[in-house]
């Protein structure tokens, strides 16, 4: 019973960071429109620092990896918390006065979002480690995607809470509440958890760590298709994470309250509908084996992500339009739970840096999308913009299709 409730107090507190996590990324994206007004920037130069963070967070996600195998999840989390806040501090000084007095206000952004980023990148390889130190195999799924959920929940207060904070304090007072809270829970985290279950003996992590296999990751097949399939996911979910807002309150014209409101119901209904995704996944594969539980879920639900994407650009009606919209991020986040599970199956020992590599591909695709978007949209219009959305749902059912969670066919494991 105490070990249960101990894997409770994880799962908890992994969500609860990856909740922070997610807030503190996304409210650049509220405090967006008043900076663009305030220091005359585009949608183009805004998206570059929006992109700026994922950016570097996908150059450093397999050294993330690395890192959460060697020195072990709870202290990379730690560091990982303690980094954020200190960035998403530093942001309130990235204006005029303040950094943006001395090299401009757009690199210092830039290179305040570079930063965050950077400190970023070990959250999901770390709380997949932990994961595999903590939970079976058989409920990896539900728990991966309550893990991944909490970036749904995170995105899901941004735009009210967010706004709430900047109409009492402005924006800079804002960032500086929002740093503050994530060095809470950093301090929260470290102080609650271990490595291991109490009983299970091992070295330290540095000393445990073992040279990362590389060449036998890079060659498995199916963490190669799967990284593909989650570039296309994280495209399609990263137009949601950084543009919806920005798209209800003017392409549509629905003013920026009520647009915080249905940038809300998206998001909680991609956090809602997630873990099922995961849940759905962890019942096929225990009936049907894993090379069907952990691909169908995806296929399924990316087509109809993609088939709703589209359908929420063309309906006239607001209600319509974000009740479609929601439902297509709802089905896409299907995926998360088995793409994170499916990943700590093929991944042997080198969890983390699996886990790194398919984050890095995903992050790839989030960091196309903030630019590619208004990119489209500049030149076609915003349904267009968000049609790519739904072509990158087609390359990611297809990727799932090939994919081989049971490791036949993939490159021989090293004895």
């Amino acid at each position: 019973m105490a070990s249960h409730r101990k894997q409770i107090t994880v799962v908890v507190l992994m969500i609860a960071c990856s909740v922070m996590s997610y807030f503190d990324r996304t409210i650049m994206s509220i405090a967006g429109p008043k900076i663009m007004k305030e220091f005359d920037l585009s949608a183009t130069q805004m998206g570059s620092v929006y992109s700026a963070f994922i950016l570097s967070y996908a150059i450093m996600m397999i050294p993330g990896g690395q890192v959460a195998d060697r020195l072990g999840p709870r202290l990379t989390l730690l560091l990982m918390n303690l980094s954020a806040a200190l960035f998403t501090g530093l942001t309130a000084l990235g204006g005029r006065p303040g950094l943006g007095s001395i090299v401009g206000v757009l690199p210092a952004l830039i290179a305040i979002r570079l930063g965050l980023g950077v400190g970023t990148a070990p959250l999901y390889p770390a709380c997949a480690r932990m994961s595999a130190h903590w939970i079976p195999i058989p409920h990896q799924g539900a728990v991966q995607g309550l893990i991944i959920a909490g970036a749904s929940l995170g995105g899901a207060v941004s735009p009210m809470l967010f706004s709430w904070l900047i109409s009492l304090y402005r924006w800079r007072m804002s960032f500086f509440i929002a740093a503050v809270a994530t060095a809470g829970l950093a301090v929260l985290w470290f102080w609650s958890v271990r490595d291991y279950p109490a009983g299970v003996q091992v070295n330290s992590p540095i000393q445990e760590g073992a040279p990362t296999a590389w060449r036998r990751l890079f060659a498995n097949r199916s963490l190669m298709l799967l990284t593909l399939a989650y570039f296309a996911l994280n495209y399609f979910e990263y137009i949601f994470f950084y543009w919806i807002y920005y798209y209800f309150g003017e392409v549509r014209q629905v003013g920026f309250t009520r647009s915080a409101t249905y940038t809300t119901i998206i998001f909680l209904t991609m956090g809602i509908m997630m873990p099922l995704g995961g849940w759905i996944s962890d019942c096929l594969t225990r009936s049907y084996g894993a090379k069907f539980g952990r691909r169908v879920v995806p296929m399924v639900g990316l087509s109809l992500g993609g088939m709703l994407l589209y359908a929420g650009t063309i309906l006239p009606g607001t209600a319509a339009a974000v009740i479609s919209l929601s439902l297509a991020t709802g089905f896409a986040s299907w995926c998360e739970g088995p793409f994170w599970a499916c990943a700590i199956e093929v991944a042997d020992k080198q969890v983390g840096a699996a886990c790194g590599i398919l984050n890095t591909g995903g992050n790839a695709g989030g960091f196309l999308a903030p630019v590619i978007t208004p990119y489209i949209a500049a030149r076609a219009g915003w349904s267009w913009g968000l049609y790519s959305g739904s072509l990158m749902a087609i390359v990611g059912v297809i990727a799932c299709y090939f994919v081989d969670p049971t490791g036949n066919g993939n490159a021989p494991k090293q004895r």
